[in-house]
Order: C-alpha cells, then structure tokens, then sequence
C-alpha cells in the first residue's frame, strides 16, 4: 500500500510521521520551528527544520529520506501554507501533496478526523472547527499585535501589565511582579516592560514565562487566577463562535482544545465551564497529537480510512 506522511510545523517544533497504508505509525521525527519564511534567514531554517524531522521520521521507520516516495503526503503549516507551500513540494515527493494550515490537522487530530472545533493555545491562539458536509470556519489567530487572546503571549503580557500597575500604586498587590523580576532579572516591572521591546526577548520567550502565571495561580494569588479564568473566557468565546457559524442549536458537538496554556487548571476549568453551557457541547481531550491528524488527512487524500495504530498492532 506505501507510505504516508504527516508534518505539523509550527512556531516552536516541526514533527513528521510516517505511516502505512493499514493505519501503523511507522516513525516519527522532530525539527525546529518552521513557521516564518519570509523572515530573514526563514527559508533557510524551514528547509533546515522541515529536512530534519523527515530525516529523523525515516530513520525510525527503517525508510531511506533520500529516495522515499509518499502515496500521499498532508504537511500543515501555522502562519498558513501560501509561502511554503511551494518550498514543501521540492522536498517532499508524494504522488498526492496537501499543505495547508496547522489547525486544519489540529482538528482532525484531536477528533480523530470527526466533525467538530478545535481551540488552539500556544505562543497564540486561534479556534477551527468543521462540520459533517465539510464546511469549515475559523475565529481568531489575528497574531499578536491584534488579538490571541487566551495565548501565552497574552497571558504574559496581562500579568506584565499587572505588575506595572501595582508598581505604580493604582492597581492591587500581586506576586506576579516579584515572580516576574526574579525569573529576568530586571530591577523594576518598568525595567522589564523595556526589555520586552529588545530583541532580546522575541515572543517566545515572553511567552515562555507563562507557566510563571499558572505557578502565581497556584499559590493562591487572586491576580494571577483571573488573568488565567480570563484567558479560558477569551478561548471559550473562540470555540463558541466557530460552533455557531457550522452547527444548529443543540447539535451535538465536540470542542477540544490543544497547546501548552491548557494545562493550566484555572484556564482549563473555565474553558470547560463555558464552553459546555451550550446544550449539546462537550469538552473533549484530545485524541491525536497534530502530526497524526495530518497523517489522517494523508490517508483520506488517498482514498484510505484508516484507524490510526500503533506499530506493534
């Protein structure tokens, strides 16, 4: 039946599977982030990224990268496919490519490639979903000067501001701004809000200091746990606005969620709340990670449904 491919590549990692046409994963691999081409030095380390974990998913699956041919081959891209969509098909040979977006394989991951809406939360946030007749929608994802709300980034940028104002007398106390001096080093919340504007601290990095909320959170801190029920709020809007451009009222309906802010109890809980006040809504965890869900929609590009296995079954 040959071989199959699946890449998600996204701002922080690029991982490939490859699968058979009896629904094994054969192997997987992981490169860097791939996201922005048209940066300086973007091409190069897409191409870099993109070659690694295809090399890395080959080795694991027995399979020589130099001369595989796919069946069929889904690579989604965050930041969308149109600049790399052309820069994949030189790489990868596959009698059938698919590039396309990575909430497009997020969905189909997390549902096992059944109707439904996906939120998505890492550095930013966006919320996808699609129904049984194949429309699709999207809300969100606006990138970080104009929304990902709920999104680390964010996250980070509102405990930022609530440091500042309790530094300046007109907003209430909170750990936030010791927990945030001491994981930078700055002498000051007005020290740091300088820095944030260097390059030397690029959104991931900001938003790497996420987890310093959730940690806030945890120790009880008001500040901290409603920045976060904010965050789930925000991203339960985005799930709900998708649910009502594709499904009826009452219309059974599976929302999942992906990325690193989930793990938040706080968020997660919130988000679980609102979301399920929809009748016939429910939160569900996700069944594949994106990689898979891309590699689902390589089989079903080739005419194959397929349930995904493991090697061994």
């Amino acid at each position: 039946m040959g071989y199959f491919l699946g890449v998600d590549g996204g701002q922080t990692a690029t991982v490939a599977a490859i699968g058979d046409g009896e629904g094994r994963v054969l192997g997987t691999g992981m490169g860097g982030p791939c996201n922005h081409v048209r940066a300086p030095g973007g091409r190069k380390k897409f191409i870099a990224a993109l070659q690694t974990a295809l090399g890395r998913a080959c080795r694991a699956a027995g399979l020589d990268a130099e001369t595989i041919r796919f069946e069929a081959a889904c690579l989604g891209f965050s930041g969308g496919p149109e600049d790399k969509r052309e820069i994949a098909a030189e790489m990868v040979r596959a009698e059938r490519l698919v590039v396309t977006t990575d909430a497009v394989i997020a969905l189909v991951g997390a549902t096992g490639g059944e109707p439904g809406v996906v939120v998505i939360a890492g550095t930013g946030s966006i919320a996808f979903g699609r129904n049984a007749a194949g429309s699709s929608a999207r809300a969100g994802g606006w990138g970080y000067v104009f929304g990902d709300e709920g999104g680390a980034f964010d996250i980070v940028r509102q405990a930022l501001r609530a440091a500042l104002r309790f530094e300046e007398g007109w907003g209430p106390a909170t750990a936030l701004h010791r927990a945030l001096l001491e994981a930078t080093g700055a002498a000051s919340a007005n020290e740091l809000l300088h820095l944030f504007y260097t390059r030397r601290y690029g959104r991931p990095r900001i938003a790497g200091l996420a987890p310093l909320v959730d940690e806030t959170a945890r120790r009880g801190d008001e500040v901290a746990i409603e920045i976060l029920r904010q965050a789930g709020q925000q991203l339960a809007l985005f799930a709900a606005a998708v649910r009502r451009q594709l499904f009826q009222p009452a219309e059974p309906v599976a929302v999942s969620y992906i990325g690193g802010v989930f793990e938040s109890v706080p968020l997660l809980e919130r988000f679980r709340t609102l979301v399920e006040l929809e009748d016939g809504v429910r939160v569900i965890e996700p069944r594949y990670p994106p990689e898979c869900g891309a590699l689902i929609e390589a089989w079903r590009n080739a005419g194959l449904e397929c349930e995904l296995r493991s090697p061994a079954s």
